[in-house]
């Protein structure tokens, strides 16, 4: 029998088993493309910095900022990105969160002036935009509603581990120098 007759099938399959197939392959590639954030996927963080506000604006607007620190490659960064988004959600209009890159070479001057030698690291501002603190490390969602109802109701901050008032030494209570140390050296 000749292959090519209209009799002989080509394939093994019949023709609703190949478009059951095509559907199901069609679906899983749909799942994966919605799972993964579309067809132009960005890392959630990403995301999130891009949409927030403008470093000098959020601490001139007369809210509270919050600003992250982070790396896309960071694990603990992306371990908290989902709450982070989440409470950002829930105060939006109440705080302002930015979201700075530390492999961003347009960020340096920040990471100098907060001192940034780990990540996450979290920098706390009043409504007036003045510094009231500073959180190292992964937070949970509970630890993240507690710093925000803080800033937001302008109450002390809660004591938490990594969490502390900021303050400036002078240079010269240092007897000896330290090396410096960058976002970038943990690992």
């Amino acid at each position: 029998m000749n292959p090519n007759t209209p009799n002989h099938p080509a394939s093994p399959l019949g023709r609703s088993e190949r478009m059951l197939l095509a559907a199901v392959a069609a679906a899983l590639v749909l799942l994966l493309l919605w799972l993964r954030g579309g067809l132009h996927p960005e890392a959630p963080l990403e995301r999130m910095a891009r949409q927030s506000l403008d470093l000098p604006v959020a601490l001139a607007n007369g809210r509270p900022t919050l600003v992250e620190f982070y790396a896309d490659w960071c694990e603990a960064c992306r371990a908290m990105a989902p709450a982070m988004a989440r409470f950002e959600h829930r105060h939006h209009g109440e705080l302002d969160v930015v979201l700075l890159n530390v492999d961003n070479p347009r960020w340096q001057s920040e990471i100098e002036r907060y001192e940034v030698n780990g990540i996450p690291q979290l920098e706390l501002f009043d409504a007036a935009g003045q510094a009231l603190g500073r959180s190292l490390g992964a937070r949970s969602e509970a630890e993240l509603e507690a710093l925000t109802e803080s800033l937001i109701t302008g109450t002390p901050l809660p004591r938490q581990a990594g969490v502390g008032a900021t303050s400036s030494l002078a240079a010269s209570t240092a007897e000896t120098p330290l090396a410096p140390v960058g976002p970038r050296s943990h690992g």
